[in-house]
């Protein structure tokens, strides 16, 4: 069951950014006034607002919204439902936010949002009720020029179609057709695009596809093990099925699975949906948690929560290849374990920047009334996930250094130049 905290208690996410910064700030030697703006959020809200529960009671929710930068472009970034939303651990999603958006070039800054609840102890219409209050509180804080949620955490297209809706309802008439932008990962009927729902798994897969290419590795028959099976971990996991990987562990809040003749992600993603979590898979394996991260394997793909990858839980792994799908599941200390070991790492701001580069083609497509083709996004996404990868290997080996480190290299190598050629106003 996926319960790790990080190393130290009490524990900042947004300080173990700082720190992935800061080292890169240094190796790169980043302009220091460059380095003064985007070490600081740029705003950060805070809404504390009531939403009436089926049973006629009122209930007070908090609710955040942080925007880091914007200088390569609108704030992005997604918005999560869960207990241990916090300010610190927003800030921290937000500055990956910008990071990810200028490796892959895309003209988005970073920003993120979420609400400080349980899904599981709210119906379905309590649910919308609380998206739609939020988003009203929210206000003129997001916009289809300005700040474009997407699906995170515990959030889905259909959450995304009651952000929609509530907003255009705050919009005069004749502005609404031209506001379908203002968030992303909507239905494809409402606006959505194709290839939305799987393109953060889609992303990791095409990341660990040029991995195994430049390192002469054949993903046929190679193993692997995937923590978290939500919308990332069950794609990632079908897509690696689809090239001949076979499947081998699972861990998700429910528990733990194991499956040495290997695991059919197909039919282990329709349990996970009828069932609410991997727990119960027939003809697999229950084993612990510590079990899970000993399994041997070729890739792991942590899916799930943050720092989870930890000084105690690093060397367990026994894989060569650690390919990121959640956000910040490797903690700095768990970093240097993993690289003592020499195992290999597609950090997160490279790795699982498929969502919002296909976030940016769905913005597009809204702005132009254009409907592309799955076929025609995957191709765009690739070029970009592969465009993003050669940046991040050319920085490893020009500093000689890790390609977490690296990855941040090349994000504040573009900023920095965005900064230089626009300057400070005043």
């Amino acid at each position: 069951m996926i319960e790790r905290t990080a190393d130290t208690q009490p524990h900042s996410l947004y300080e173990d950014v700082s720190r992935q910064f800061n080292r890169a700030a240094d190796l790169m030697e980043l302009n220091p006034n460059i380095r003064k703006i985007l070490a600081m959020t740029m705003n950060e809200v805070v809404v504390n607002f009531p939403v009436r529960m089926e049973d006629g009671r009122i209930e007070m929710f908090t609710g955040y919204r942080v925007q880091h930068s914007n200088a390569n472009g609108p704030f992005k970034g997604g918005l999560r439902f869960h207990p241990t939303v916090s300010i610190d651990e927003v800030r921290a999603l937000a500055s990956w936010m910008s990071w990810k958006g200028a490796i892959v070039h895309i003209p988005f800054g970073g920003a993120k949002g979420g609400i400080q609840m349980d899904p599981a102890d709210y119906s379905l219409k309590e649910i919308e009720r609380i998206t739609r209050r939020f988003t009203y509180a929210l206000g003129n804080t997001i916009g289809p020029e300005y700040d474009i949620p997407a699906p995170d955490v515990n959030t889905n297209a259909q959450i995304m179609a009651w952000m929609l809706d509530t907003y255009l309802s705050t919009v005069p008439p004749h502005d609404r057709n031209r506001s379908l932008h203002v968030v992303t990962g909507k239905p494809v009927e409402s606006g959505g695009s194709l290839g939305r729902n799987k393109a953060t798994g889609q992303g990791v897969v095409f990341c660990i596809e040029r991995w195994a290419e430049a390192n002469d590795f054949s993903l046929d028959g190679a193993t692997f093990t995937v923590q978290g099976f939500g919308n990332v971990g069950s794609w990632v996991g079908r897509l690696m099925q689809q090239l001949g990987a076979r499947l081998v562990a699972v861990e998700d809040v429910t528990g733990a699975i194991a499956g040495a003749g290997g695991i059919d992600a197909e039919a282990l993603t329709e349990h996970v949906a009828k069932t609410g979590g991997v727990a119960g898979f027939p003809g697999t394996e229950v084993i612990d948690s510590e079990a899970f991260f000993r399994t041997k394997a070729d890739i792991f793909i942590p899916a799930a929560l943050e720092s989870q990858i930890t000084s105690e839980t690093a060397p367990w792994l026994n894989v060569r290849l650690v390919a990121e799908g959640a956000n910040g599941p490797t903690t700095p200390e768990g970093d240097l374990i993993l690289s003592e070991r020499k195992i290999h790492v597609l950090p997160d701001i490279l790795a699982n920047a498929g969502g919002v580069v296909v976030s940016y083609f769905e913005w597009l497509q809204n702005k132009r009334s254009e409907s592309w083709e799955l076929e025609e996004i995957d191709n765009k996404l690739r070029k970009k996930m592969n465009r993003g990868y050669d940046r991040v290997k050319e920085m490893s080996d020009q500093y000689k250094t890790d390609w977490r480190t690296a990855a941040y290299i090349v994000a504040l190598r573009h900023l920095e130049a965005i900064y230089k050629d626009k300057g400070i106003y005043p």
